[in-house]
């Protein structure tokens, strides 16, 4: 394949020959297969490639941007004929434009080790997914299976602008995931558990997840409804970074420049107890979400958004930046059929400094949640309603399993009384510790 780089660089080139005051572009290629397996056997197999190419042009203060399936030099001329015919009649916008903090050279990610060289086989992903599929089976009381799974990708970035940047990394991935169902009739469960990593050396022995997923569906047999009042709520780490995506989703420049985050007056104050911080790391060797540069080209580089409790930072890309009367941080997003806009990467919550269940100790009655499904948020007021299902603790500790609830609360007023503890371990992009946070509205029987 031709480098892509020099692809790019090509059709910015012909952009700004046709009249456009500037541009960038962005290639994304790369292959992904997987595997499902169930009762034993191989239900499905998939196999899919791209190379998709992107095209942003800008006319004064309009822009445009197009995409096609082909990164063919003979296809260019149509690409820039067409987003230059866009960019003319689109409105006006003020802050368009490339970001001032995109670096004037190439970059990579050479230092990120973001690409593993191992490439498993059919066989090999097959095997995995067996083996998650028959822990799960294993275990007393499951007695239906939705299938073990395994899968690898690899995927390469290129980004060039008419400014003078342009960078190239390539990512890989290795997952492995069991989901299944124990006891029978109107009265079964499911659960599931997964891991996705970038290199296979990292990856959870596949009997581990198949087996965690077992238990799982066991221990949430024949749930009842709490009762309904206030009580403490306790996420565990796989629910509790949904707590860090509200908190993202309110400092995301985008939404602070509408005026429609419930944050947007609270810069430099606090928001969370002290000793807490969040922190996105972009750099982060082998993360899920790392990467050398944004989607604009800015080069990455770690960010506390909170610390010791205060809010220090929005996230923003170029125009939301502009909007604010601020500078990116870096953390512009994007495909190859749309402009960039704010984003997290490796965003984690830290400060935790007891065990989960030193944790739980004093509380008498309190509920557990290990799912949460449906989403009822005000972004404006930060009114926070969302179903949930877990365990009840009773003492202290877990007890009988619980669902058809629902726990409500308000964002500002739950921030404040979060108490993490000292679990963070990092397997989702997006990771938090336990969480405890007390008085929460228990919606139930």
């Amino acid at each position: 394949m031709t480098d892509p780089v020099a692809l790019l660089q090509e059709l910015v080139a012909h952009a700004r020959r046709a009249g456009a005051d500037a541009a960038d572009a962005i290639l994304v290629s790369g292959t992904s297969v997987g595997v499902q397996v169930r009762q034993g056997r191989k239900e499905e197999l998939e196999r899919s490639e791209h190379n998709d190419v992107g095209l942003r042009v800008f006319a004064g203060t309009r822009s445009a941007m197009v995409s096609a399936t082909s990164a063919e030099p003979n296809g260019f001329g149509r690409l820039v004929e067409q987003a230059l015919a866009m960019a003319r009649v689109v409105p006006e916008d003020r802050f368009a434009g490339l970001c001032e903090r995109s670096a004037p050279d190439f970059i990579d990610g050479d230092g990120l080790d973001l690409a593993d060289t191992a490439e498993p086989g059919i066989e090999a992903l097959t095997e995995r997914a067996r083996q998650a599929e028959a822990a799960a089976l294993a275990i007393d009381g499951v007695t239906n299976s939705q299938g073990g799974s395994a899968g690898f990708g690899r995927s390469e970035i290129a980004l060039v602008t008419s400014a003078g940047f342009s960078g190239r990394y390539a990512r890989t991935s290795h997952s492995v995931s069991a989901s299944v169902l124990a006891g029978s009739g109107t009265a079964m469960q499911r659960d599931y558990d997964y891991h996705s990593v970038v290199h296979l050396a990292d990856l959870d022995d596949p009997a581990r997840i198949g087996r965690h997923a077992g238990e799982q569906a066991v221990a949430r047999l024949n749930p009842v409804k709490p009762r309904t009042g206030h009580m403490p709520v306790v996420y565990d780490p796989r629910v509790s970074n949904s707590l860090l995506g509200h908190l993202a989703g309110a400092i995301n420049g985008a939404s602070v420049a509408r005026g429609t985050s419930f944050l947007k007056e609270r810069m430099g104050t606090r928001i969370l107890p002290s000793g807490i911080g969040v922190v996105d790391d972009p750099t982060r060797r082998r993360g899920l979400r790392s990467k050398p540069f944004d989607g604009e080209g800015v080069p990455t580089a770690p960010l506390v958004l909170v610390e010791d409790g205060d809010l220090h930072s929005w996230v923003l890309d170029g125009r939301s930046a502009r909007q604010l009367g601020l500078a990116s941080t870096g953390h512009a997003s994007r495909g190859t059929s749309s402009p960039p806009s704010p984003s997290t990467s490796n965003l984690c919550l830290t400060g935790g400094i007891v065990s989960p269940s030193q944790l739980m100790a004093d509380i008498v009655e309190g509920i557990y949640v290990t799912e949460m499904m449906g989403s009822a948020i005000n972004g404006l007021t930060g009114d926070y309603s969302r179903g949930a299902a877990g365990f009840m603790i009773r003492n202290g500790a877990l007890a009988e399993p619980i669902a058809e609830l629902t726990v409500a609360g308000n964002l500002i007023e739950m921030f404040g009384r979060l108490q993490p503890a000292n679990d963070l371990s990092f397997r989702r992009g997006t990771d938090a510790p336990t969480i405890r946070i007390d008085h929460m509205m228990i919606a139930g029987a």
